[in-house]
């Protein structure tokens, strides 16, 4: 059965009904089984991050193929179990050049990093749960020509704001958008998940370096690579963020950076719990 969620938010000239929002073979009963074999370090986050919610609003599907931005050991693990045997699931991550910046050309650490592939997939086999799902992954500089036009969901949550924060250095975002279009099946979804700044901040705080950046604004360039906006959704929102330009997103959990276990400052943040997020939702043109 289908729930329809109540802090759903959609935006469009013509309303949009629950269901073509969610998408018609949602399987809920698959899904809670999934989450329920999950550890406890992965179910202690569900009431921040919502993956059920979040996936069925994004429309996933078992037996899709699915892409998950930097991917790695929470919707990946949740995604494969969930896909079955028939699904596809790709990870992938930043272009090697974005990375020479974040890295400051260090080769050690770009040598590890040229290899993440490779390790994403191995790692990926221990989070199966049964799943015959095939698994394969790729940077964005080099997606392979086979991807092109064959995802279904493009999912890239909490990870806007690295793209952002240098598209004035190299149009990374600008890029990364058109390697989601051209990986998309027509009519396919790109599904966002991003730390949200306040609106009235700055837009120099709200580029991306502190974790957050503003959803008009990303609405916006998104639109302008091609993509429809279908929808958003409060679903992993949080009232209790409020950040000012004196902050960053790792002050709360689950880095809790700048605070010594046992603080009231580390009482204080944990108790406001995961940043405040968007939850957009779009999609590729037929």
């Amino acid at each position: 059965m289908r729930k329809i969620f109540t802090a759903l938010t959609v935006v469009a000239s013509v309303a949009i009904s629950a269901t073509a929002v969610l998408g018609t073979d949602f399987d809920a009963a698959k899904m809670d089984a999934v989450l329920e074999a999950q550890p406890e370090i992965i179910k202690a986050r569900y009431k921040y991050r919502h993956p059920k919610e979040t996936l069925a609003f994004f429309g996933v599907e078992p037996g899709m193929t699915v892409a998950d931005t930097l991917a790695g050991e929470y919707y990946s693990r949740i995604l494969l179990p969930y896909l079955g045997d028939e699904g596809k699931l790709l990870g992938v991550s930043y272009a090697l050049d974005q990375r020479a910046i974040d890295h400051k050309d260090n080769a050690g650490r770009m040598a590890s990093y040229r290899s993440w592939p490779m390790r994403f997939v191995k790692e990926a086999e221990a989070w199966r749960g049964g799943s015959k799902a095939e698994i394969s992954s790729f940077l964005f500089d080099g997606m392979p020509a086979g991807v092109k036009g064959t995802v279904d969901v493009f999912l890239m949550m909490r990870s806007m704001h690295h793209l952002n924060k240098y598209e004035d250095n190299g149009n990374r975002l600008t890029k990364a958008l058109a390697d989601v279009y051209a990986a998309l099946k027509p009519g396919g979804v790109l599904g966002v998940i991003q730390h949200r700044a306040p609106a009235n901040i700055s837009d120099e705080w709200a580029k991306g370096f502190k974790g957050y950046i503003k959803q008009e604004p990303l609405i916006a360039a998104i639109k302008a690579a091609g993509f429809e906006f279908v929808a958003s959704s409060e679903i992993n929102a949080n009232a209790k963020d409020k950040p000012t330009e004196a902050d960053y997103v790792w002050r709360l959990p689950p880095v809790l950076a700048g605070s010594d276990k046992g603080t009231e400052k580390y009482k204080m943040l944990k108790a406001i719990g995961e940043s405040d997020r968007m939850t957009l939702k779009f999609r590729k043109p037929e």
